[in-house]
């Protein structure tokens, strides 16, 4: 039997970041939390925390987390159905879900996921972003209880189901196409022409360069802005160009402020939707919630009736 004290302590510390904080959250000392945290690593025989600024997780303490989170889901929609049974528990915690989803997604379709899951319950969410070609690895590595990925192949350990397909679009303002296309949307003006990136992580837009025959061996300029709203804005303000959800940016090209680059050209990029099968049964109702969503946005999967 794991020590759930144990647990709870560990999963504070890797939540909060440091033990300080951790004992705060549940009203210890941090040295009941050290203590705590010593008899679980002793039990188990391993190394949980690596401490630092801030603490960080090994792959056992990620992992036993991931379990903890399990649990209390399975206590909390057993409470839920069964308030008799559990009625001494009733002051028990929420619980909190980590997920991975790239940003691309929560500023369309995800939050819509979100709104629909938490207005069904008394859950918390932890959301990581990242690129969507890495939130994979996050799940892998135990840091997060579900993602929405870019990654169809299978994950050890874990079920995944096609959300459907994000179409992006390759825009910038009039006036920077003007100025840096006259001529034409060519490989040579596009090595000149700044270019936007979300982070160092993005690959949207050399996958567009590729896909229609543009790229080129010369690196183009190219700024990183990892926000949404001000990437949006800086190609509205010519920056440069850069890659958007077709969903994102409807309004602004049909308006005018913003042009693709060239006609017809889309980049699709199938999303997918993955959580260990150990917490399929309770993470069934996020899991509709997801899936219901996506089908109001994205464009069905292959096959999908």
């Amino acid at each position: 039997m794991l020590d759930y004290a144990g647990l709870e302590a560990l999963a504070a510390v890797l939540r909060e970041g440091s033990f300080e904080r951790a004992a705060r959250r549940l009203h210890v000392t941090p040295s009941a939390v050290s203590q705590r945290i010593k008899q679980l690593e002793e039990r188990v025989g391993q190394v949980l925390v690596l401490r630092g600024s801030p603490c960080t997780g090994t792959d056992a303490g990620r992992r036993l987390c991931l379990h903890l989170e399990q649990v209390q889901l399975l206590e909390n929609e057993l409470r839920r159905a069964n308030p008799d049974l559990l009625a001494g528990s009733s002051g028990a915690p929420a619980p909190t879900l980590k997920l991975a989803v790239n940003a691309d997604s929560l500023s369309t379709w995800f939050m819509d996921a979100m709104a629909a899951f938490t207005a069904g319950g008394n859950e918390l969410l932890d959301l990581r972003i990242d690129d969507q070609e890495h939130t994979g690895e996050r799940l892998r590595e135990g840091e997060v209880i579900a993602a929405v990925t870019a990654t169809g192949a299978a994950i050890a350990g874990c079920n995944t189901w096609p959300l459907g397909t994000m179409s992006y679009v390759a825009a910038a303002s009039p006036a920077f196409i003007v100025r840096h296309f006259a001529h034409g949307v060519t490989p040579a003006a596009l090595a000149r022409a700044p270019m936007m990136i979300y982070d160092r992580k993005d690959r949207l837009q050399e996958r567009w360069l590729q896909a229609h025959g543009l790229a080129t061996r010369a690196q183009p300029p190219r700024h990183a802005l990892p926000s949404n709203f001000g990437y949006v804005r800086a190609c509205e303000v010519g920056m440069g160009w850069g890659m958007h959800p077709t969903a994102l940016i409807a309004n602004q090209l049909a308006e005018g402020t913003l042009v693709a680059l060239l006609p017809n050209a889309p980049l699709d990029v199938p999303l997918y939707w993955a959580h260990p099968r150990s917490a399929q049964q309770s993470l069934t109702r996020l899991t509709q919630c997801v899936m219901a969503a996506a089908r109001h946005c994205l464009e069905a999967p292959p096959g999908a009736t």
